[in-house]
This record gives structure tokens, sequence and C-alpha cells, in this order.
């Protein structure tokens, strides 16, 4: 008896070994190489996004952080990264200038619990529904809304920091004629904060833009009253915030899913995002969802499984608690350079050259989308409109007597 038992011991831990070997192992130094140069771009997302929520900096680190590392293990589409997002926290303004940021990780918490009922629900299904034209005019609209954000960098500067951006992108798109070990832009920000040191440039680092407070994120009861009045403060702000995640995620999977040639579960995704929302409110963090460009970036350069998300997630973690001399040195330059790479990459440019072959709804659905989002500065806005005409025009089609179609 104690024999048949040793043998299937044996053989459950041969058949955990070979799943953790499928779903963690299969593409070690890809995904290990792609999360690590996806951080890269992490770090002025964070810093931008905290800023337009009216918290301190740190808050979109610590929500970077636990998103990575928590979805990680309990997301559902592996290799789409989420962190803290523009079009979440400009709908977070209005409660921390109001009630605070402790209200704000109260906040963040209810948004997790809702999301974890959406995928409970299995509210995913409704996601089919949104035309291909949209999610086009979505990617493109956040590529034009990056390059816009990137801009800004320039404001005042000297000719130093063009020209600092100028040999960060030189090496992104020199690098791999040479070689293709190392991601280009990993290559790029090293080489271009060594330049910046060994020549004395006195150009803006990240140290400069960011209070960087080294130390890890530690567990945080929202110093709120539990009553129901903090309730039917916070609710409106959850919902939205909650619904907007829901979207911003679940469009990033279709993306994500259609560059891997792959089919993943919506609904265990949106229950992931709800756990690791939950857990951010709970350390600090601001709420947040799937980024498309960051996840597409970590995609393109080789990361396919969970291991991608948990190297940026510790390596984002490692810099803020342990090196936090080292990222703050990066200079602003060869992150502007990367996001502008970022901006050239996700755009669709194939798009625009099958324009003239599209039905004319499909287009205009598609600059209704692009030009609702960079107006309002708020992608969510953009897929609304984006569906509504295209709801509206779906309508018309059917209503119109058969002698004038």
């Amino acid at each position: 008896m104690h024999r048949v038992s040793l043998i299937l011991s044996n053989g459950s831990v041969s058949e955990l070994l070979q799943s953790i070997k499928r779903t963690w192992l299969f593409n070690v130094r890809g995904d290990m190489l792609a999360g690590i140069t996806a951080t890269l771009a992490l770090i002025p997302d964070c810093i931008a996004f905290a800023f337009i929520a009216g918290v301190d900096p740190m808050v979109g680190f610590y929500s970077a952080i636990c998103m990575l590392i928590i979805l990680a293990f309990f997301g559902g589409r592996p290799a789409m990264l989420s962190s803290s997002a523009g079009s979440m926290a400009v709908l977070m303004t209005a409660l921390v200038a109001r009630h605070g940021v402790e209200y704000l990780f109260a906040a963040t918490v209810l948004t997790g619990v809702l999301q974890w009922f959406m995928g409970v629900f299995k509210m995913g299904r409704w996601m089919k529904y949104i035309p291909r034209s949209v999610v086009v005019g979505f990617i493109n609209a956040l590529a034009i809304l990056i390059l816009v954000a990137q801009l800004r960098h320039f404001h005042g500067e000297s000719w130093g920091m063009y020209a600092m951006v100028a040999l960060t992108l030189a090496v992104i798109f020199l690098w791999p004629r040479l070689s293709k070990a190392i991601p280009s832009p990993l290559i790029a920000v090293a080489l271009v904060t060594g330049v910046a040191f060994v020549v004395g440039w006195n150009g803006k680092t990240v140290g400069d833009i960011a209070d960087i407070a080294s130390g890890f994120p530690l567990f945080h009861m929202p110093d709120v009253p539990l009553n129901a009045e903090t309730l039917l403060i916070i609710f409106p702000y959850a919902f939205s915030l909650a619904l907007v995640g829901f979207i911003e995620t679940l469009l990033t999977q279709d993306i994500v899913d259609e560059m891997t040639d792959t089919k993943t579960n919506k609904d265990r995704e949106m229950k992931g995002q709800g756990i690791a929302n939950a857990a951010t409110g709970f350390f600090g963090g601001m709420a947040g969802c799937a980024l498309i460009a960051e996840s597409a970036i970590n995609v393109k350069l080789g990361g396919r499984g969970r291991l991608s998300n948990l190297t940026a997630g510790v390596v984002l973690l490692l810099l803020v608690a342990c090196f936090g001399s080292v990222l703050k040195a990066i200079p602003v330059a060869a992150l502007v350079g990367v996001m502008l790479m970022v901006c050239f990459e996700i755009f669709d440019w194939k798009f625009l050259g099958q324009i003239r072959s599209l039905p004319i709804l499909d287009t205009v659905v598609m600059l209704v989308t692009v030009v609702v989002s960079v107006v309002t500065d708020n992608l969510a806005f953009g897929v609304l409109a984006g569906v509504g005409l295209f709801a509206v025009s779906a309508v018309n089609r059917r209503r119109r007597p058969l002698t004038q179609r």
C-alpha cells in the first residue's frame, strides 16, 4: 500500500514539474530578457500616471509591482503586462483631491472586488461585440497619445536632449544588426546612461522628475471609516475604474492573443485583475489594468509566458527597493527614446495601407475612435464612441428599405 502511494506521489510530482515547465520554463531566456526590457517602458508611465492622479510617484510604482507579480500567477493572459493606467488615473483625480489618498486605496480595493465579480459572471463574452476598426483605433490613438506625452519632455531642453534621444533610437534600431542576443532597448538605455555619466551630461534624470524613496511595498489597511458613507463616496469611482479597466484589459488581451496566435480566457483574466487590484489597494497602490504598449513590446521582444510578467515585477521591485540610485541616474532622454520606439512599433501601419480597399464605415469608426481618444486624452471614451457609432450605423442599415440598399 505504501509502495502504491509512493508511486502515485512520484507521478503527481512528475506531473507538477511538467506543468511548471509548460507554464513557466518553456521560454526562460526570452521571457526574462523581455520582462527586464519592458520594465524600462513602465518607469515613465508609473511616474506620469501618479502625477495625473495627484499622488506620490511611489504609488504608481507599487501599483505596477503588485499587479505584475500577482497577475503572473492569477492572470488569464500570460505575457500581458498590467500597471497603473492613464485612463484610470484621470478618474482618480477628483477622489484624491476631495477625500485624500486613503480613499483612493479603498476605492482600488473595491475596484478589484467588482472586477472579480465581472469574471465570475463571465462578462468577458461582451468583448466580441467590439469591431476590429475600434481595436485598430484604440491602438493608433494610444501610439499618438504616447508620442504627444514624449514631446513634452523636449520643452525648454538643449540640443543635448535631442542628441541623447537620437543616440537611444540609433542603438535601438541598429543594434539588432549586430546581435539579437539582448533586446536593443536594454542595450540603448544602459549605453546612454553610461555616456551621460562619462561626459557629465546634466540633463534630466528619473531622479529629477520623481522622488524615489527606496523601500518595499508594505501591507496597509486603508485609513477610512468602515461605514455606508465611505461606500457611497468610493463606489461611483470604483465602478468607473472597474468598467474602464475591463474595457482596456480585454481589448489588450484580444490584441496580444492575435499577436501570439493564441486564445486565452477573458473571465480568468478579469478574476486575476480583480485579485491584483484588491491586493494593490492594501499595499499602497492605485487601480490599474493591462497596458497595450508595454504588453506589445514584451511580446515583440520574445515574452510569451508568465515568467515575463514575474520578471518585470521583480526587476521593478528591485530597482525601487534596492537600486534606487541606479533608477534615479537613468536619463529621461533614454526613456523617451524607448517610448518613441514603442509608438512606432504599436501603430498599425498596415491598416493605413488598406484604407482604400476597406469599407468607408470601418475607416470612419477607426478615425472617430482615434480623434475622441486623443481629444479627451482617454482611450475608454474613444472606444465607447467608436462602438456607439458602429452600432448606430448597423441599426440604420437594418432599418433601411430594400429599395434604398
